[in-house]
């Protein structure tokens, strides 16, 4: 009785071999593109010697931008940060002596419009003790273009692999392996520093949206046919 015939089995080509060299090139793409959306700060102040007072005058005020941010229908989203009420003490005389209340309630406003952006904001600035801040431009997180900056990887990846193939004389058989590059500096980021707007004049602040850069990186890696090294040019 014979033992049955183990099977063969193909190891994975970590490095290559002379039958079956292994290319292995990096892929990278980039793109400038117009944002599709923005976001500001608006933080809404009062202050007063009453508590409840300062909660109204607050209560108000939030309201008020609230609508006017609402007013864009689906053009914009607000949504609600940071309540603070905040006594305020007096320097002078012995004991905890509460001079006024200091209040404030953030909100944080995100324009998928960016066009409208400085009608917004040349409207928030007229109500009362509101400040606002940002711009910070973007992309959405579900935008096509992360995917086609990615294609377009693969696709110079497939193209500097073939090149190198047919300067040695072989060709392109098989991709073993294509990964994603974690790059930092490579990935998409905002452009554009936020900061404080000062916009207390009744005129619209043309605010043009800033571009933005997509990047991405891929690693691919490829088996090809022996090369052909008896060519002069080699």
């Amino acid at each position: 009785m014979t033992d049955a015939p183990t099977p063969l089995t193909t190891a994975p080509v970590a490095f290559g071999t002379p039958a079956t060299p292994r290319i292995s090139v990096r892929g990278v793409a980039s793109m400038e593109v117009a944002p599709e959306s923005v976001g500001i700060r608006v933080t809404v102040r009062a202050r007063g010697g009453d508590r409840d007072a300062v909660l109204a005058d607050l209560t108000r005020r939030n309201a008020a931008a609230l609508e006017l941010v609402r007013s864009y229908g689906d053009e914009a989203r607000a949504s609600s940060g940071e309540l603070r009420v905040t006594p305020e003490l007096s320097s002078r005389g012995r004991g905890e002596r509460v001079r006024a209340y200091v209040g404030e309630v953030s909100l944080t406003v995100e324009l998928f419009v960016p066009s409208v952006l400085g009608e917004l904001v040349s409207g928030l600035a007229e109500l009362e003790l509101t400040d606002l801040g940002g711009p910070w431009w973007r992309l959405r997180p579900d935008s096509p273009v992360h995917a086609e900056v990615r294609r377009r990887a693969v696709r110079e990846a497939v193209g500097r692999a073939r090149e190198y193939a047919e300067a040695l004389g072989s060709r392109l058989v098989a991709l073993v392996e294509l990964s994603d590059v974690p790059d930092d500096d490579m990935m998409p980021r905002p452009r554009g520093a936020g900061g404080r707007f000062l916009a207390e004049a009744e005129a619209v602040l043309d605010l043009e949206p800033e571009p933005q850069w997509v990047s991405a990186v891929v690693t691919a890696h490829f088996t090809a046919t022996p090369p052909d090294l008896t060519r002069p040019e080699h």
